[in-house]
């Protein structure tokens, strides 16, 4: 073998797990087993030969980290003003800071950090963040932009330590941590206030800590296994808290994990007991700490976010009711609903709001000329009915009528209390949504007709037949029609004053939009109570807080002339997405990745598929190969195949989701694929070097390498204004910084 493949592969092959099962093989192998093994390993270094290459590791982990830290906060000040998703981070982190309860599709973890970042900075969380363009001024806003560029540095030497780790090959690190250094794509989402840093920064160090437990298999129950197995918990944790898509880190996770106890469970040598201990630590480590983690994550973001804020209409009427300013919280009323009783009634989808009526009419041509019944979303005296027997119209709150209270299975009439109308349906058709009977308000003074009678159903009867203020969830079944009350979600025209449709629909399947429960309460011969009883209990709140994620994640869907991407555009790097700035007298910032990293990228996963399919099928077959190519091939299907599983969990779900997606969604794939590339063409370099005369050997590989770093570096010269920001004539002008830059039509800078 040339003496530079064997030197800088020194070490390269992956080490075989050690247990007793490994030592007892290897004393039964005796002379001949050893002298095997020794063949198919390259010789030990000398002593100093190993404190040279330790040096090495060191002094390039240094360099690697120092340029990245270098780029991503070069110009961090630019531009002074709120930059894409800024005005929502940035308008989350300062509700942390206010305490103010909020609502959005993602866990807290990120924004939390966000905040308390922030807060340390001297950032008194003042600054609205209305809409991108708005400047700083004299708000501190680089504390914040600051903490994302920190983590967003430390993602290079991750990728350096990770592929050094499973390639034990310096140029292969060297390359990979290259590739994202000079990436455009992954400096420009560093250097804002985003999710996106805190979201790679806990997936790349699951990654990190995953491949440091791996390479602790020969000394288990020992401190370092415990640390990185304990790490890799607390990693999957943050990946999780900051977003869902953190579970694609812990299906790469589970998987080595279920794959790592199966050749545990094979090894004839380990007693079951041992094998249960392995278990057991997994549990406790991978499973136990996690979830303890990520509870607790919400425990604090609960308990921070105590005062009443724009979240309060997404959840329900017992979550508002802890939170302080909101007109729940403190109050005091009766516990079950009566005959008499003055009510609101909130529907239980997200953003539906409460039933709602008003004097309108439906005009002409929609359904009958009766009284508009809506959805609102805000508190309001036109949200007030009176719930009533359907026979009778003795008043019930006369002190010599004993108190009746509403039941399961009970026929009710809602009177409006404003108008004096009741809560009516019939067979007109709703006014949007096809096949769904139209609901208004009809009769005069109470009086109407036998289409006013409503059967109230009890959905949850864990608290009896009876109906509780906040907790129970009901349902109306039209007495007549045989249809359930509920709510479209659809915006009426300005006619309905911009609400939401309320409709009776035939189809008697329970969802979430026809369920609803009681909020006010008001009935003087009843006993208040305080709320704060009916308060939920945490596990409660903590599952209803994943249902209304779950449902807002759901229902993110493209708005009009709202620019997104597909998946299929990702690897291509067929579109960015403008950060700041649209005309050639902004300063514009465009997120586009580096087109020589990301086109290098796409080459490489299917070089290695083919590559690597070969060198599977020949390893399968039993072929005699050379030990050096052995042992690349080795590497190559090992990490390789990890950084392959990493990037293909981390982009193909996308395929199936249904809701909304951009282009930086792509980007934790990206990582994954960058350091697939430098094992790669690593390998393949050192093949090629191998297969050559040992006087060209040394300078294949060399050459191959540092043209690959060059490239990279090239590329980042040219695209560089992409991410730190241009000024002047769009790219289409030959007077502007990027003319002939513009490759693709598609992009648009």
């Amino acid at each position: 073998m040339p003496s530079a493949v064997a030197g800088g592969q020194a070490g390269s092959e992956l080490r075989p797990r050690r247990g007793r099962g490994g030592l007892q093989a290897a004393r039964a192998a005796g002379p001949e087993g050893a002298a095997g093994a020794a063949a198919r390993s390259p010789k030990r270094p000398a002593p100093g030969t190993r404190l040279f290459e330790e040096a090495c590791r060191w002094a390039l982990l240094a360099l690697v980290t120092l340029l990245s830290f270098a780029t991503r906060f070069h110009r961090l000040d630019l531009p002074p003003h709120v930059c894409w998703d800024e005005t929502h981070f940035g308008k989350m982190g300062s509700y942390y800071i206010n305490r103010t309860f909020f609502f959005d599709v993602h866990p807290p973890l990120g924004k939390m950090l966000i905040g308390l970042a922030g807060y340390l900075s001297g950032y008194n969380g003042t600054f609205m963040f209305q809409k991108p363009g708005d400047k700083y001024e004299h708000h501190n806003y680089m504390g914040m932009r600051g903490f994302c560029a920190f983590l967003g540095s430390l993602l290079i030497p991750f990728a350096y330590l990770t592929v050094l780790e499973l390639s034990k090959s310096l140029p292969a690190a060297l390359l990979s941590a290259a590739l994202l250094t000079f990436d455009t794509g992954c400096l420009t989402l560093s250097q804002y206030i985003l999710l996106d840093p805190i979201l790679m920064f806990f997936i790349m160090a699951a990654m990190l800590s995953m491949v440091k437990y791996n390479s602790c298999a020969d000394r288990p129950f020992s401190a370092p296994w415990w640390f990185w197995l304990s790490l890799t918990g607390i990693n999957l944790a943050g990946a999780l808290g900051v977003k869902f898509v953190g579970l694609f880190i812990i299906l790469q996770v589970g998987w080595n994990t279920v794959s790592d106890l199966w050749h545990l469970f094979g090894d004839l040598s380990l007693s079951l007991v041992t094998v249960g201990k392995h278990l057991t630590a997994r549990i406790l480590c991978l499973i136990v700490l996690p979830l303890s983690l990520y509870t607790a994550i919400y425990a604090v973001h609960f308990a921070v976010l105590n005062r009443s804020g724009p979240g309060d209409g997404f959840f329900s009427s017992a979550f508002q009711a802890r939170l302080s300013g909101n007109n729940l919280h403190n109050a005091s009323i009766p516990e079950y609903l009566a005959f008499g009783s003055v009510i609101t009634v909130k529907n239980l989808r997200m953003a539906i709001g409460y039933l709602h009526s008003h004097r309108h009419l439906y005009p002409e041509g929609v359904g009958a000329r009766q009284q508009q019944v809506t959805t609102y979303l805000h508190k309001d005296y036109n949200n007030l009915w009176i719930i009533k027997k359907h026979n009778t119209n003795s008043d019930p709150l006369d002190p010599s009528i004993p108190v009746e209270f509403v039941r399961h299975g009970d026929i009710v009439r809602l009177e409006h209390r404003e108008t004096s109308r009741n809560l009516h349906s019939h067979y007109h058709e709703a006014p949007l949504t096809r096949k769904h009977y139209q609901v208004t308000g009809y009769g005069i003074n109470g009086t109407g007709d036998s289409n006013d009678f409503w059967r109230i159903e009890v959905m949850n009867r864990k608290f009896g037949n009876r109906i509780k203020v906040l907790r129970s969830q009901i349902r109306f079944i039209h007495l007549v029609t045989g249809c359930v009350l509920g709510s479209s979600g659809k915006v009426l025209p300005k006619w309905g004053w911009e609400q939401l449709e309320v409709t009776c629909s035939p189809y008697l399947k329970e969802t979430l939009s026809s369920l609803w429960n009681v909020e006010d309460h008001i009935n003087p011969k009843l006993p208040n109570i305080s709320l704060d009883v009916l308060q939920p209990s945490f596990p409660e709140i903590l599952l209803e807080s994943h249902m209304v994620m779950i449902r807002g994640n759901s229902g993110l869907k493209p708005k009009d002339n709202e620019f997104t991407s597909k998946p299929w555009h990702w690897p291509i790097n067929y579109q960015g997405l403008r950060f700041s700035g649209v005309n050639d007298t902004d300063f514009r910032v465009y997120l586009l990745g580096n087109p020589v990293v990301w086109w290098l990228n796409l080459l490489s996963i299917a070089l290695y598929l083919f590559s690597g399919s070969i060198m599977a099928v020949a390893l399968q077959r039993g072929a005699h190969l050379p030990a050096e190519v052995e042992g690349l091939s080795q590497v190559l299907l090992r990490g390789g195949g990890q950084l392959l599983l990493g990037w293909a969990l981390h982009y193909f779900p996308f395929f199936l989701m249904g809701r909304v997606l951009y282009f930086h969604h792509y980007f934790p794939a990206m990582l994954f694929s960058s350091m697939l590339t430098g094992v790669l063409w690593d390998t393949l370099l050192r093949l090629c070097a191998w297969s050559l005369a040992s006087s060209l050997a040394s300078g294949v590989h060399v050459v191959g390498v540092l043209s690959l770093l060059l490239g990279t570096a090239y590329s980042f010269y040219l695209f560089h204004p992409l991410a730190y920001g241009m000024v002047g004539p769009l790219a289409q002008d030959p007077r502007s910084p990027m003319a002939g830059l513009r490759w693709l039509e598609s992009w648009d800078f």
